[in-house]
């Protein structure tokens, strides 16, 4: 179901969220391309399990997807979601995050998982 405007309380959840730069930041990525968690951790240089509490945390407000690979577990952008429409026009206003992948893949980083 997608609605046209978000309740002030949801707008509110959205946007906690989001206030996070690293969140943020992968939402933005996520928006263009799927992602492995071996990636993000090539990409923020954090531990596994620091970007797997940021990722649970999207996933858990159903704005990010997570299917399994093996041992691995790729994620994308829920744009099933209710939601997707306002965190969408988020997004528009922020700058492209594919030179970060571009220059992971430079480094023989990209979907190192398989």
């Amino acid at each position: 179901m997608v609605i046209t405007s978000v309740d002030i309380a949801k707008a509110s959840d959205i946007l906690k969220l989001l206030g996070d730069k690293t969140r943020l930041s992968m939402v933005k990525t996520l928006d263009s391309e799927d992602v492995c968690v071996c990636e993000f951790v090539a990409l923020y240089e954090m531990s596994q399990p620091a970007v797997s509490q940021h990722l649970r945390k999207l996933k858990d407000f159903g704005l990010v997807n997570e299917k399994k690979r093996g041992q691995w577990k790729i994620f994308s952008l829920n744009k099933e979601s209710e939601y997707y429409p306002f965190v969408q026009s988020l997004l528009a206003h922020l700058p492209s995050q594919e030179d970060r992948l571009a220059e992971l893949a430079q480094k023989g980083l990209r979907i190192s998982c398989e």
